[in-house]
């Protein structure tokens, strides 16, 4: 059964008049965290959209790229998009159940940011309002600063991203614990480690960024400090 099925089945059980926040109640076991986690990133994705006014063709694209949707679920995924963004709930209300059900594991809360800023970023611009929204979102998943500019950093084309920032250390920090961060970064980043904390399989080639920019970060930092 895809996940896509699956979400189509957790959304039928919705009672009439429920919003999307009573599905992230139900769903707090693995294997429906999986189905959870999908649910969430097209949820706080809709809300972002709402936040910047404006949904583009390149958003849309970089979520299927995320999650690779066959074109005969697409359905399925519309249906949530368009709930979350017809939903009174705020999305400050999506993030803190979503918190709630990932509480154990901020690895996972972690990724799904990840996902949203691969979508927000997608379309070439980073606008003030998104950047606002994946702020905000990053405290109610009780997100440290530093840990949400790493991720940023990342992702945001803003210039030439610092290394020690990628990483999520400062550059006074010992060579030796910069390169425990960076085994630990990438140890978390593995498709079977992503997985077993209940990120969907269609989603774990958002690692491939991460990977990329965290070793690129790592080889700047050890080539400085070994000059």
């Amino acid at each position: 059964m895809s996940i896509w099925t699956r979400i189509s089945q957790a959304l039928q059980a919705l009672a009439s008049g429920e919003g999307l926040g009573a599905v992230f109640e139900r769903l707090r076991t693995p294997p429906e965290r999986s189905v959870a986690f999908t649910i969430a990133v097209i949820a706080l994705s809709a809300k972002m959209a709402k936040a910047d006014g404006l949904v583009t063709r390149a958003e849309v694209t970089a979520f299927r790229e995320v999650f690779s949707i066959p074109p005969e679920e697409e359905p399925n995924a519309a249906r949530v998009f368009n709930l979350a963004r017809q939903d009174v709930a705020g999305f400050e209300d999506y993030a803190r159940r979503i918190a709630a059900m990932f509480e154990r594991d901020k690895s996972t809360l972690c990724d799904l940011l990840e996902g949203l800023f691969h979508i927000a970023i997608a379309d070439g611009t980073y606008h003030p309002a998104e950047d606002a929204f994946l702020t905000r979102v990053a405290e109610l998943f009780g997100m440290s600063e530093t840990r949400f500019r790493a991720i940023r950093a990342r992702f945001v084309p803003d210039a030439v991203p610092d290394p020690y920032t990628v990483l999520g250390v400062s550059p006074d920090t010992p060579l030796k614990e910069i390169r425990a961060e960076w085994r630990k970064l990438v140890r978390d980043s593995h498709p079977d480690r992503m997985i077993a904390r209940g990120v969907p399989e269609e989603a774990v080639k958002m690692s491939e960024r991460k990977m990329i920019a965290i070793n690129r970060a790592w080889e700047e930092i050890s080539a400085r400090e070994t000059a």
